[in-house]
């Protein structure tokens, strides 16, 4: 596990940021399941279209075993307030900010000495069209999955980590997921 000065140090950093919620877990407190998959598949629209969605990312299987080559996780939420909660596209057109704040809680660990895999709570925009299935991944150590992509249920991780899952009303409560060793 992480020691406490090392910990400390993150947490201090992490003050300089919108950080909502977080929680320290084990990486083998995370839940994988097929089922969150299949809804990927069905209902996104970034299926199949880029390096860090699904099938790029490699089976659930696959997902769960490079997640359970990292020592811990760290779990947080970020979130944005908007007019109309079922407006799709508003929702989503909040994400920018949680995926800055995702790439700089990544950069915190690496800054620690950590190794990382960051996942956040909607595919890598990093590029305005990525080159799946074409060509390679640009920019393949800055690319940020999706955590429900490597088939994580995340109200089940939010559970375990002691986070709110939906902080109601139009509220977008976006999550990111640091893994470390």
């Amino acid at each position: 596990m992480i020691n406490a000065a090392t910990q400390k140090i993150i947490e201090e950093r992490l003050l300089s940021l919108p950080v909502v919620q977080y929680a320290w877990l084990e990486s083998g407190e995370i839940e994988f399941s097929q089922r969150v998959r299949e809804i990927c598949r069905q209902e996104c629209p970034r299926y199949g279209t880029s390096w860090s969605c699904p099938p790029a990312v490699g089976a659930v299987e696959e997902c769960r075993e490079r997640c359970m080559r990292y020592e811990g996780a760290f779990v947080f939420t970020t979130i944005a307030e908007v007019s109309d909660i079922e407006n799709l596209q508003e929702t989503l057109g909040t994400r920018r900010g949680h995926e800055e704040i995702t790439g700089q809680i990544r950069e915190i660990f690496r800054d620690c000495g950590f190794e990382t895999l960051a996942l956040s709570g909607d595919s890598c925009a990093r590029c305005g069209e990525c080159a799946y299935p074409g060509g390679p991944c640009r920019h393949p150590k800055n690319m940020i999955p999706c955590i429900e992509g490597f088939g994580i249920v995340v109200p089940l991780l939010a559970e375990k980590a002691g986070i709110e899952f939906d902080n109601g009303g139009n509220i977008v409560t976006w999550f990111g997921l640091i893994l470390w060793r």
